[in-house]
């Protein structure tokens, strides 16, 4: 499992020209879901991104995770983050997980972050999104479970 954050301070997700969620200080989280993720990739995952300290303490210092700051968790689903760019021109897509795996896995994931974080939104699965963020940093992490 693909997880690219962002630290910003603000971002929103719009579909249709309709906005379908916002945050303001906190994570914007692009998930990649491949074909050998599961439920404990997603746990790993999550425990990481409300752990990891990227934000600044009293001495500016990234010390603070997500979860000291109490900061917004955007989750977008990103299809093309498990793309192989290795050969050719062209992405592959033979590693993303198939649509109805990674809907499961990533719904599974969002009911976990919606249990283990106060202040969580999401995009849409499938969905043609525009998301909108400001870039605090700018701060840009990629993990993987």
């Amino acid at each position: 499992m693909l997880g690219l954050i962002q630290r910003v301070s603000s971002a929103y997700v719009t579909i249709d020209q309709k906005e379908v969620a916002r945050i303001d200080n906190g994570l914007l989280l692009l998930l990649g879901i491949q074909k050998s993720d599961n439920k404990e990739d997603a746990q790993k995952l999550l425990l990481k991104i409300l752990k990891y300290r990227i934000f600044a303490d009293l001495e500016g210092k990234m010390n603070k995770s997500l979860s000291d700051v109490s900061g917004g968790l955007l989750i977008v689903s990103q299809f093309t983050l498990a793309a192989d760019t290795r050969k050719g021109l062209r992405p592959s897509f033979s590693s993303a997980a198939p649509p109805d795996s990674a809907e499961d896995l990533y719904n599974y994931f969002l009911a976990l972050a919606k249990k283990s974080h106060p202040s969580v939104q999401n995009g849409q699965f499938g969905a043609t999104m525009d998301v909108t963020l400001t870039n605090d940093g700018p701060v840009t992490f990629m993990l993987q479970s």
